[in-house]
């Protein structure tokens, strides 16, 4: 047992997930920086070290045995816990973190968020630190990251420890882990939106997917790394063209470079503008393609041994979140003043 567990290191992990993520020995030997035949004498090694194949190699490709498939996906948790505890040991918070880095998804108003960080700057720092009852308006001195993430890339980002707060995380399907808290951001909706020399923006009713596979569809890639990548609103067999981020899909709409659903909110002066063109598709007559959003961090509320408390920084952006109007402001103002809402 004591060889098994010792074959189980970081590295040799971090080889399975590259191996599976780039298809072939050669590639990760490449992303690893190793010759391929020393990246199969570890392999071999780690066969044998847990009397198992792992590699089904009779096809001349890297496919994995089943075996194989449960040791990548338990070594990806194992990796992502492994970061979550490295990036909680380096901050050691007494009052306001040294750092704190905040993931907010794609579709989260810019806007708003860089108005929150200048008024998280412009807190001061107050010289007496006894007066704890006044540390939430005394200011931070805390370094601030803001990070966009896409889909799954977003609860990624929180689990590893790379972000301690996340905006912006789709609430339906999310498993909630322990020590993880979850609230509602608000809702979002989403619609299928063409540039007006489309062909399909002069489609008479609604379009049903036979007709949807003949044109290409525009899809932002998922940021997540070690979680299953999500694929939203796409048809198998439909030729996609695949962007960075949420503002480089819509310009892909603009261009008339492909068509599918984009979040309304980001659209909507296109779409008042004539710029797009909002159509119907079959698939969503008897449902509205409206996603639920909601903003997460690691709970402290419960103080534990050698444990760091919840820093004020982390504190001070929860009650900015707390109001209302910022949640809404996050979800509707993306340009110009926020447009009132029915």
């Amino acid at each position: 047992m004591t060889e098994r567990r010792n074959a189980l290191t970081p590295d040799a992990l971090a080889m399975m997930d590259s191996i599976a993520r780039s298809g072939s020995f050669a590639a990760a030997a490449r992303e690893l920086g190793k010759v391929p035949s020393a990246l199969t004498y570890s392999v071999r090694q780690l066969e044998g070290a847990l009397d198992v194949l792992l590699f089904d190699r009779r096809s001349g490709q890297a496919r994995l045995t089943a075996a194989g498939e449960e040791l990548l996906n338990e070594g990806r948790r194992l990796l992502a816990e492994m970061d979550a505890v490295a990036n909680r040991v380096r901050r050691v918070s007494c009052g306001w973190e040294t750092q704190i880095t905040v993931a907010a998804d794609g579709v989260i108003s810019r806007l708003t968020l860089f108005e929150l960080c200048e008024a998280f700057y412009a807190l001061r720092p107050d010289s007496d630190v006894k007066k704890k009852q006044q540390a939430l308006s005394s200011g931070p001195g805390t370094r601030l990251r803001l990070r966009t993430e896409v889909l799954a890339g977003t609860w990624e980002a929180l689990l590893s420890g790379q972000a301690d707060l996340a905006i912006g995380v789709g609430m339906d399907g999310v498993v909630l882990q322990p020590g993880i808290e979850l609230r509602l951001l608000g809702e979002m909706d989403f619609v299928f939106a063409v540039a007006p020399h489309h062909p399909l923006a002069a489609y008479d009713g609604a379009i049903p997917d036979h007709e949807l596979l003949r044109h290409r569809a525009v899809a932002v890639a998922d940021s997540a790394h070690r979680h299953e990548p999500l694929s939203v609103n796409l048809l198998p067999g439909q030729e996609v063209f695949t962007v960075a981020s949420v503002q480089a899909k819509l310009e892909a709409h603009l261009r008339c470079l492909g068509c599918g659903f984009v979040a309304e909110p980001l659209a909507r002066e296109h779409i008042r503008a004539g710029r797009l063109v909002v159509k119907q598709v079959q698939r969503s007559v008897h449902r509205v393609h409206r996603a639920r959003l909601g903003y997460a961090w690691r709970d402290s509320a419960t103080p534990q041994p050698k444990k760091a408390p919840q820093g004020l920084a982390l504190a001070w952006w929860l009650a900015q979140l707390d109001s209302e109007a910022t949640r809404r402001a996050l979800l509707e103002r993306h340009s110009g003043l926020l447009q009132a809402v029915d």
